[in-house]
């Protein structure tokens, strides 16, 4: 009996000791991590893990509970805050927008609402197309010189003739798909 109840408070203050660790382990990871993240976020609240686990503030439909408070809290917040902790009825309107104005920066609204930053994206594109069009007409007119003369439909056709009437691939080629008896193309 005594010999399991020692058992049992080794194995007891083993698992106390332990925790202490990982706690303590933890703690300083996070001082470590979190003397660099209060500098930057100054004396706002942290209030859960945030996205990534990192300190930030960021407005995101897919993961709306930032880790951080918008604002800082002053006399006011505070003050609002200690209120809260009572009946949410005594609160006015006012005071409940004051609240979530302090934790959050925007409503879903208000950032999920259309920007008009579409129009924008287009009319650069546009501009840039045409800019594009306007470069190559001018590289056209100013620069190339002009096709030869081998371009152009009679020409073209001289060279067909000329090559049928050599008979230039006879197997598999252009000449192959000239009936020379009907002097027309195969059907």
């Amino acid at each position: 009996m005594a010999n399991t109840l020692l058992a049992l408070s080794a194995r007891q203050l083993l698992r106390n000791v332990a925790a202490k660790q990982t706690v303590q382990s933890a703690s300083m990871s996070a001082n470590v991590a979190g003397s660099f993240a209060r500098r930057l976020i100054g004396k706002r609240e942290i209030v859960g893990f945030g996205f990534n686990g990192e300190p930030s503030y960021v407005d995101r439909s897919d993961f709306p509970f930032p880790a951080i408070r918008w604002k800082e809290p002053n006399a006011d917040i505070l003050a609002l805050r200690e209120k809260e902790k009572g009946d949410w009825s005594k609160l006015s309107v006012e005071e409940k927008k004051a609240l979530y104005r302090a934790s959050f920066r925007q409503t879903f609204a208000e950032f999920q609402a259309p920007t008009g930053e579409w129009k924008y994206i287009i009319g650069t594109g546009l501009l840039i197309l045409s800019l594009g069009f306007w470069s190559y007409f001018g590289l056209k007119a100013f620069v190339y010189s002009p096709l030869p003369d081998s371009f152009k439909k009679e020409n073209r056709e001289a060279q067909l003739a000329r090559m049928l009437d050599l008979q230039v691939n006879p197997i598999e080629g252009i000449s192959s798909k000239w009936d020379y008896e009907k002097n027309e193309w195969k059907k």
